[in-house]
């Protein structure tokens, strides 16, 4: 999956405990002016989640410092510095979307609405078809046994018989 790149925001991983958003900050503004630091916290033990962002005013300046800092050391942990990619919440149909889970909701039930006119539809062809493959063959049954009765009348009429010799005599 292919994902445009945020070339004025970097993300920073493997932060130390002890790293907030001011020494992310610091330690950042060597290489440019700094727009914004966030370092997101974990709800349950309100700490971050030893990542963070940092986004430059300039792309060079992004650049310089992913360049300079990836690698590099900070409260004795080595940092991850890339360019970040963006912000997404799970849900809609192709799984990662920024749209929340329920506002494909309504093609979701469409598109369920549609298979099961599908297969109604589907099945009442299949019960027609039925229905005429029955009735042929009746049709076909009928016909055999008219022709039967027409064979059994031909031998018994005298006039019949007498018609089918001068036939057989015309064509010879």
């Amino acid at each position: 999956m292919n994902q445009p790149v945020q070339k004025n925001t970097l993300y920073v991983g493997g932060l130390a405990e002890e790293v907030n958003e001011s020494i992310l900050h610091a330690a950042f503004i060597p290489f440019g002016y700094i727009k914004d630091v966030k370092t997101p916290l974990d709800h349950a033990t309100q700490k971050h989640r030893s990542f963070g962002f940092v986004t430059f005013l300039e792309r060079e300046d992004a650049s310089a410092a992913m360049d300079n800092m990836d690698g590099a050391e900070l409260y004795g942990r080595v940092l991850t510095v890339n360019y970040a990619l963006p912000e997404k919440i799970k849900g809609g149909e192709q799984g990662w979307a920024a749209q929340p889970i329920w506002a494909d909701a309504d093609t979701w039930f469409e598109r369920q609405q549609q298979e099961e006119e599908m297969k109604r539809l589907q099945e009442e062809q299949k019960a027609a078809m039925l229905v005429a493959e029955d009735l042929h063959r009746k049709k076909m049954a009928e016909d055999r046994e008219g022709e039967k009765d027409e064979e059994t009348e031909t031998k018994n009429d005298p006039m019949a018989m007498a018609e089918a010799e001068v036939l057989k005599q015309n064509t010879s």
